[in-house]
C-alpha cells in the first residue's frame, strides 16, 4: 500500500505547470467514442482516473493509442457489451461511457458507477436527460439496462445545474434527431470543453457556458483533433501551497479566469498573489485574516478546493466558516486536520475554523481525493514528518503531485509499504 512521506516547514519557490484538467478528460475519452472516424486528444493528464478509462475503452475493443499527454481514440472497432461492476465501480467518471454508448448504439448495460466516497450521488438527473430523449432505463439492484429505439430532441430542465448530467445530456443527444434544450444547465469550464470537442466533430452545440444549452442532433461525427483546458483544481491547489508556505512560487499553464474565485479570496485575506496572462506568483504572508465561504457551481467557489483551503484557513486569525453546499461528505479530511493540531467544528454542512493553530506532523488517511490533497497541504506547513495513507486517491487525481512538490522544495516522497 502505499504511503506518502512529508517533513514539512520548506520553502516552495520555483515553478509548477500545471496539467490538463481532470475533469475534462474523463468525459473527453468517453466522449470520443461519438467520433465516426478516431480523435486525438492533447494534454491529458497521466493519472490513475485515465487509466481506468483506457480499461473500459480496450475492453469495448477500441483502439488506443497513448503516447505521453497524447490520446488516439479509434472506437470503429467498439463491441458494444456490458461493462462489468469490477472497472466501472474504479470511478466517477465511466457513467459518461452510458450517455456516449447510448447515444451511439441506442443501447446501453453497465452498472452504476464507484468514485471518491464524499456524499450522496445519484444519477438521477442524468437518467431524466435519457428519458426526455426517448431512452427506457431498466434498473436491476446497481445495474442500468438502458435502450431506445429512437433518441429524439426534447427539453430537459435539471432540477440542479450537475455537471455530470449536464455533459450526459449533451453526449446522448449530439446524435438525437432534432433539436435538445437543456435549462439550469451547469456552467463549468469543463463542459465548455467537451461541447467544443463534439464541435470540432462536427456536432451542433450552442451555450455551452451558459444556464441554457442547445444541441441539434447531427447524423456522422468526423476525426478531430483537441486539447484539454488546464486543470483549474490542481492550480488552486497549488495556489494554495504557494499562500501557505510559498516563496514567488509560479503557478503556470493556467486560465487565470478559471481560478478568479479562489485568487479573489486568497486576495481578501492578505494572500501575495501577482498575475500574469497564464501563470500567477504567490508568497507567503503574515497575518491572514479569517474569512466565509460557500461552495457553488462555476463560476462561484468549487466544492473541490474547499477541502484544500480549509488548512489556509487554519492560518487566519478570528473564525472562518465554510458553508458546503454540493456534497453532505465533504469534511472528512477534518478529523484528521484537528488531529494535526487545528480546531474546527462541524454543524451541519458548515466547518468552523478557529485559527491560527500550529499544525504537527501525524498518521493521516486521505478519505478522498481532495481530502488526500488538504493533508499533503497540512503536511508541508506542518512540523515534523506526516505520514498519509490511503494515496490512491490522491495519485488518481493530480499528476505528479510528488515530483511537482519535490522540484519546488518540498521533502515529500511515496513510500511502497
Amino acid at each position: 500500500m502505499n504511503k506518502i512521506r512529508i517533513v514539512g516547514g520548506n520553502k516552495l519557490t520555483g515553478e509548477i505547470k500545471i496539467s490538463g484538467a481532470k475533469n475534462s478528460a474523463v468525459a473527453l475519452i468517453p466522449a470520443a467514442i461519438l467520433c465516426d472516424e478516431d480523435a486525438t486528444i492533447y494534454n491529458v493528464p497521466n493519472i490513475s482516473d485515465i487509466d481506468a478509462l483506457n480499461e473500459i475503452l480496450e475492453y469495448l475493443g477500441a483502439g488506443v493509442k497513448r503516447d505521453g499527454e497524447t490520446i488516439k481514440i479509434d472506437s470503429s472497432s467498439i463491441v458494444n457489451k456490458k461493462i462489468p461492476k469490477g472497472i466501472s465501480k474504479k470511478l466517477r467518471a465511466s457513467y459518461y461511457f452510458m450517455s456516449a454508448l447510448l447515444g451511439k448504439y441506442k443501447k446501453v448495460e453497465m452498472y452504476f458507477p464507484g468514485g471518491c466516497s464524499i456524499g450522496a450521488r445519484p444519477i438521477d438527473q442524468t437518467l431524466k436527460g435519457f428519458k426526455a430523449l426517448g431512452a427506457k432505463v431498466k434498473e436491476d439492484g446497481d445495474k442500468y439496462t438502458i435502450t431506445a429505439d429512437e433518441l429524439k430532441g426534447g427539453y430537459v430542465y435539471l432540477d440542479m445545474p450537475s455537471v455530470g448530467a449536464t455533459i450526459n445530456t449533451i453526449l446522448v443527444a449530439a446524435k438525437a434527431k432534432g433539436t435538445t434544450i437543456i435549462e439550469n444547465a451547469a456552467k463549468e469550464p469543463e463542459i465548455v470543453n467537451v461541447a467544443t470537442f463534439l464541435n470540432n466533430m462536427g456536432a451542433k452545440i450552442v451555450g455551452a457556458g451558459t444556464s441554457q444549452i442547445k444541441i441539434t442532433g447531427v447524423d456522422k461525427l468526423h476525426k478531430c483533433v483537441h486539447e484539454v483546458i488546464p486543470d483549474r483544481i490542481e492550480a488552486g491547489t497549488y495556489i494554495i501551497a504557494g499562500a501557505l508556505i510559498g516563496e514567488r512560487l509560479k503557478i503556470s499553464n493556467i486560465i487565470t479566469e478559471h481560478v478568479e474565485s479562489l485568487t479573489s479570496k486568497l486576495i481578501e485575506i492578505g494572500v501575495k498573489i501577482e498575475e500574469g496572462e497564464d501563470y500567477v506568483i504567490v508568497s507567503r504572508a503574515d497575518n491572514y485574516k479569517s474569512t466565509n465561504i460557500k461552495t457553488l457551481g462555476y463560476p462561484g467557489y468549487p466544492t473541490d478546493l474547499q477541502q484544500p483551503i480549509t488548512t489556509l484557513l487554519t492560518q487566519c486569525t478570528g473564525v472562518s466558516e465554510i458553508e458546503e453546499t454540493v456534497y453532505e461528505r465533504r469534511f472528512q479530511n477534518v478529523e484528521y486536520l484537528n488531529k494535526m493540531g487545528a480546531e474546527i467544528k462541524i454543524n451541519d454542512n458548515k466547518a468552523f475554523i478557529y485559527g491560527p493553530t500550529k499544525l504537527k506532523g501525524k498518521s493521516v488517511t486521505a478519505t478522498d481525493l481532495r481530502a488526500g490533497a488538504c493533508l499533503v497541504l497540512a503536511g508541508l506547513i506542518a512540523t515534523g514528518e506526516t505520514i498519509i495513507d490511503n494515496v490512491d486517491h490522491i495519485l488518481r487525481g493530480y499528476e505528479n503531485i510528488i515530483k511537482k512538490l519535490g522540484d519546488v522544495g518540498a521533502e515529500i516522497e511515496l513510500l511502497d509499504i
